[in-house]
């Protein structure tokens, strides 16, 4: 079967070790099943794995990346792929079991026109959202849900700061801060970006690191080092930040004087669960919310959707079709 695979690392260049080709088919161990692919989107988690940061260990190669995919599985049903392997006895949720992993860390992943993955892996696609729109929800936008409802409590009235405006993450939280009455602020690089976040339903976009008309309730930072200490800043006195990603950087300078004198909450998460799943495909169909697909491409151009992403110019997720 045709296939996106990683055949080696580079921190230097992530794309020496893409390699779009034949991959032999997926074999379903007790208790897996095989899915059809019909779309899967990317995530920073594959420029990660491509440039050997947060690799477990174990990891072999060749494997194929991947870690979000809407398909068919072996009994017709329409479904939706929860990314996250876990260990059959872990009983907890899964994103705190120690030994969990994403799709495409130690098996193969969802770039490929067929995935084996757990049964229980498996949501059902609401005929509301297309394959596309469908394969953009297991990581970012479960990762949004997950941030703003879940970590960070917020309900209508309450104001959340999302930093950077075009990220699969940012904008899936503007549209569901949107849809459940949460005044939502972003901050974005191009004047371009931010009025599209404002487009989107964000009730306000300020240029990175400027001082907020008020302190907000909560920030979702998925930037890392370059927003930092803003968003330590921006938060009210006793708010939550709440930290899934680092994508320009880790190890900012930490303010510690006011995380204990402003009485903050750093809350990091990765990634949902499947039950969170569930909850945002149910609140996306209630609100008649469809995910923005910046760029849709055949499987086969793989590494011209890793170079749009490496690029850094995306609003919306790029998803490839088998």
């Amino acid at each position: 079967m045709l296939a996106a695979t990683i055949t080696g690392v580079d921190a230097a260049d992530p794309l020496s070790g893409l390699r779009v080709g034949e991959h032999p088919d997926p074999v379903a161990p007790e208790s897996w099943t095989v899915v059809r692919v019909r779309a899967a989107s990317l995530n920073h988690h594959d420029i990660w794995s491509l440039r050997g940061v947060g690799t477990p260990r174990g990891a072999t190669f060749p494997r194929v990346l991947g870690c979000d995919a809407s398909g068919v599985d072996a009994e017709g049903r329409e479904v939706i792929i929860h990314a996250l392997i876990n260990d059959p006895d872990w009983g907890g949720e899964e994103i705190l079991d120690p030994g969990v992993t994403i799709l495409s860390d130690l098996v193969d992943g969802t770039f490929a026109e067929r995935v084996a993955v757990p049964r229980r892996n498996l949501v059902t696609k609401p005929e509301s959202l297309s394959f596309e729109e469908a394969a953009c929800l297991p990581t970012a936008w479960v990762t949004a849900y997950r941030m703003l409802f879940v970590l960070a409590g917020a309900t209508a009235g309450s104001t959340v700061l999302v930093q950077g405006s075009g990220g699969g993450v940012a904008t899936a939280a503007i549209m569901l801060g949107r849809a459940a009455g949460v005044r939502v602020w972003v901050t974005g690089r191009s004047a371009e970006k931010r009025a599209r976040a404002v487009e989107l339903g964000a009730d306000q976009a300020f240029e990175p690191g400027v001082r907020l008309p008020e302190r907000v309730d909560a920030v979702l930072e998925t930037v890392g080092a370059a927003t930092w200490a803003h968003s330590l800043k921006a938060v009210r006195p006793g708010g939550a930040i709440v930290v899934a990603g680092m994508t320009s950087g880790s190890n900012p300078p930490l303010d510690l004087e006011r995380v204990y004198m402003a009485k903050l909450r750093i809350i990091g998460t990765t990634m949902g669960t499947r039950d969170d799943l569930e909850q945002l495909v149910k609140f996306l169909a209630d609100n008649d919310i469809h995910p923005p697909v910046h760029s849709v491409l055949p499987l086969a151009d793989a590494r011209t959707a890793f170079e749009s992403m490496l690029a850094g110019e995306l609003f919306g997720k790029v998803v490839l079709q088998p």
